[in-house]
């Protein structure tokens, strides 16, 4: 019997050392409470979700953010608020562990990336209550970099996804909602495996009632915009066919899909009633650890409003982008983000794309 883990691990319990646990695939789980939030009756709840694309906050042990970091995310923490914040950790939180993927000296043209475990912090301070870490950049100083990562989010407060077969669980309001990470890798949820992605989702569906889904898929650059049929290749790597597995994952019984991967924005979906954003782009790439160079420099805010049942009620985009030193910041003057979001939204998906109003709401388009 295949089992996945499914990680219990809500704020409230971390200082009492609990972790995460193996459950099998027909086991029911059980779910912690990470708000100490309870409701008498869930039916009619209404949830409300934001999510964020790539997040780096330094460049260590050279390139940190002023202060330490300390503020980093003071320009766009209003805007994060929602019942469950999320958003995608593109690097690890940790020391040098002498295992850096690019070698000593690095390798030309190879990058690795890390903060300081303490940046845990910031993230927690912003709002964040979990981030997914399946990436490319996940294993940037090997599998003690990884563990340190995990360690630092816990001790911070921040839940985590992306370990192969994790499933994480989290209540608001009474209602029970799995994340689950994917990407396109060997020793992760590996996109690629269809058969294996769907039980991994269909085992989500039997323990939660809200299944999100954060995913590492397309290839990188500022030409890669567009959303087309068919697998994406980048740098000789299969990132995935976006499309089929979105709507396969939507079919197994995912509610919301939230995409990275291409460092841009990419065009957003309406699939059998559930909402697909192909890529948020960057969020934050503090020390200069990301490009703000043209398109590389714009991101969002998605907000996503469900019932319990995953019935869709509402949602919105605020745009982003990262100033000079690749802090995040609201565009709200411009909404620069939004107006490509739409536009290629238009330009790829038609009659499933959304229907963007003046002040961001997405709404579908029927």
């Amino acid at each position: 019997m295949k089992v996945f883990r499914i990680a219990i691990v809500p704020a409230a319990l971390i200082a009492l050392g609990t972790g995460t646990v193996a459950y099998g695939l027909h086991q029911p789980g059980v779910v912690g409470d990470h708000r100490a939030m309870s409701s008498p009756s869930a039916a009619n709840t209404v949830i409300t979700m934001s999510a964020t694309g790539d997040i780096m906050m330094s460049n260590a042990p050279g390139n940190l953010p002023p202060e330490n970091g300390a503020g980093f995310f003071d320009s766009v923490a209003s805007s994060l608020k929602a019942d469950l914040v999320m958003g995608n950790l593109e690097q690890p939180l940790t020391g040098d562990t002498g295992a850096s993927k690019c070698g000593s000296p690095p390798t030309p043209n190879c990058f690795a990336f890390r903060s300081p475990p303490s940046y845990a912090r910031h993230l927690h301070d912003a709002g964040f209550d979990l981030v997914n870490t399946a990436n490319n950049h996940t294993l940037d100083y090997g599998p003690v970099g990884a563990r340190n990562t995990r360690a630092a989010l816990k001790s911070a407060g921040v839940l985590a996804t992306g370990k192969l077969d994790e499933i994480t669980v989290t209540q608001v309001k009474g209602v029970r909602i799995a994340v689950v990470g994917f990407a396109p890798y060997a020793g992760l949820n590996n996109l690629n495996d269809l058969r294996h992605s769907r039980e991994i989702v269909l085992s989500a569906k039997r323990q939660a009632d809200l299944v999100v889904l954060q995913v590492h898929m397309g290839a990188e650059g500022m030409d890669r915009q567009h959303v087309r049929p068919g697998h994406e290749i980048f740098l000789g790597e299969d990132r995935g066919d976006p499309i089929a597995f979105s709507h396969a994952m939507i079919d197994a019984g995912a509610d919301l899909i939230i995409g990275h991967s291409p460092h841009v924005l990419r065009g957003m979906q309406f699939y059998r009633g559930r909402l697909i954003a192909y890529s948020m782009g960057n969020f934050a790439g503090g020390g200069k650890a990301l490009s703000s160079r043209g398109l590389l420099k714009y991101g969002g805010i998605l907000r996503v409003s469900l019932e319990k049942d995953g019935t869709y009620v509402s949602g919105s985009f605020l745009s982003t982008q990262m100033n000079s030193i690749g802090l995040p910041i609201r565009d709200s003057a411009n909404e620069r983000g939004r107006q490509l979001v739409e536009q290629l939204s238009a330009d790829d998906f038609g009659a499933t794309r959304p229907r963007f109003g003046a002040d961001g709401s997405i709404r579908p388009q029927i």
